[in-house]
């Protein structure tokens, strides 16, 4: 909210229409953008959020090439995931790059297919690719926080998030949404929560198991995070424990990093 953002320009918050894909490419240039204004203002950018293959892109400014030439082969295995469905072209890429496919849930159709395509047209694992990519080193001088909690606190906090989504309207945002002619197909409803409650909506389950399915699978992400957290070797780790739980501590200690890094 407004207040929440306490006068501090935010950016990237409300500037897509639900209709329109987004990927890493485009949040990656979104993001090069953004910080290139918050420079020349002579400011200090703060990346915040979870997901480690976004932040990664931008730190070490990895390159995505987006190949929009080849339509044909991506109408081949849309159709292929339409009519066979999504576990079918999940386990045609179990057969050319397993690590992807370990790293992919079957769900995400449209990373299934991008790793699908990447290999057909280059004979190369996208796995490896990345992980080629993965090994380059931040190309900013940058400090890389990642908070964590134990993990039954943690736990408890996500299932706490979920109730007060419900609470504060997600079932009509998720309706409304519906009625924009939005479904599952649409990046902007793959997110969770968003697939559940549309599952709700359609009698395919009740609210309260819905809810229980957003809270199972958002721990599981969590869990997913933390392990791609560790296989980075920059992450600084704050663990609230250590700090009492004093957001005052973790800030004092925030700032000095930044200070001996010669960031601020």
């Amino acid at each position: 909210t407004k207040e929440e953002m306490c006068g501090v320009p935010h950016h990237l918050i409300d500037v897509l229409d639900p209709h329109e894909a987004f990927n890493v490419y485009t949040f990656k240039t979104m993001v090069d953008e953004a910080l290139k204004g918050i420079y020349e203002r002579g400011c200090v950018p703060i990346l915040t959020g979870g997901t480690g293959f976004y932040i990664q892109a931008v730190l070490k400014d990895i390159d995505f090439t987006e190949n929009d030439e080849n339509t044909a082969l991506r109408e081949e295995l849309e159709t292929l995931a339409k009519e066979k469905g999504a576990e079918f072209l999940h386990d045609m890429l179990k057969e050319c790059d397993p690590e992807s496919a370990e790293a992919i849930h079957a769900n995400n159709v449209k990373r299934v297919i991008r790793a699908l395509e990447y290999f057909k047209e280059t004979g190369e694992k996208i796995s490896d690719h990345n992980e080629k990519e993965g090994a380059k080193t931040s190309v900013y001088n940058s400090a890389y926080f990642v908070l964590n909690d134990d993990r039954d606190k943690l736990y408890r906090r996500i299932e706490e998030r979920v109730d007060k989504m419900v609470n504060d309207g997600l079932v009509n945002e998720v309706k409304a949404l519906k009625e924009m002619d939005l479904d599952r197909s649409y990046v902007s409803m793959q997110g969770l929560g968003y697939k559940e409650i549309l599952d709700y909506l359609d009698g395919q389950i009740s609210l309260d198991e819905a809810v229980e399915i957003i809270k199972r699978d958002t721990r599981h992400f969590a869990k997913r995070q933390l392990t791609w957290f560790r296989r980075e070797s920059d992450v600084i780790w704050l663990n609230k424990p250590e700090f009492d739980y004093d957001e005052e501590k973790i800030l004092e200690y925030v700032l000095k990093v930044c200070r001996d890094k010669q960031m601020i």
